[in-house]
């Protein structure tokens, strides 16, 4: 196993991804979904990665290079974690841990002050990972808007 750049155009990530999307449009209606595309993880501003084994993608993660319009120079960048995701199976092996601390690691190497997140009430595993990992719950940011099935969560970088 080991962890590695993406590529949003290899089909086997694509299938990851659709996977993604069956399952967020199970779990929330679609107008509550904010999935990131395949043409946007292609973006500069992306950086996504995936845990292999072999061929296999077992889990992966991206974080997007983010920019509040509200706050001048440093203070207004973060990076924003989306498609954060253990395949079922193997799911109770401690994946999401070591894609959530590449990503932190990246943010921290790009001296990104914070970053933040949105997920869903209908995912508490989840939810517990961040609180573990210090993450806090926050009120919307960027372009979300309130919705009662969102939380939204942020952790400080800054020492």
């Amino acid at each position: 196993m080991e962890i590695v750049k993406l590529n949003p155009e290899s089909p086997a990530v694509q299938a990851v991804i659709q996977d993604i999307d069956d399952l967020m449009n199970s779990l929330y209606p679609p107008e509550s979904n904010q999935l990131l595309s395949i043409d946007a993880l292609m973006s500069d501003d992306v950086y996504f990665i995936g845990i292999k084994n072999n061929d296999e993608i077992m889990a992966c993660g991206a974080i997007v290079h983010k920019k509040d319009a509200r706050e001048s120079g440093k203070e207004g960048e973060y990076g924003e974690l989306k498609r954060i995701y253990v395949q079922p199976e193997h799911r109770g092996k401690g994946l999401s841990k070591p894609i959530m601390q590449a990503l932190l690691d990246h943010a921290e190497s790009q001296h990104w002050p914070l970053v933040r997140l949105e997920t869903g009430v209908k995912q508490p595993e989840a939810i517990a990972l961040y609180e573990k990992l210090g993450f806090v719950i926050r009120g919307p940011f960027g372009n979300y808007p309130d919705d009662p099935v969102s939380i939204f969560m942020e952790k400080s970088l800054k020492d």
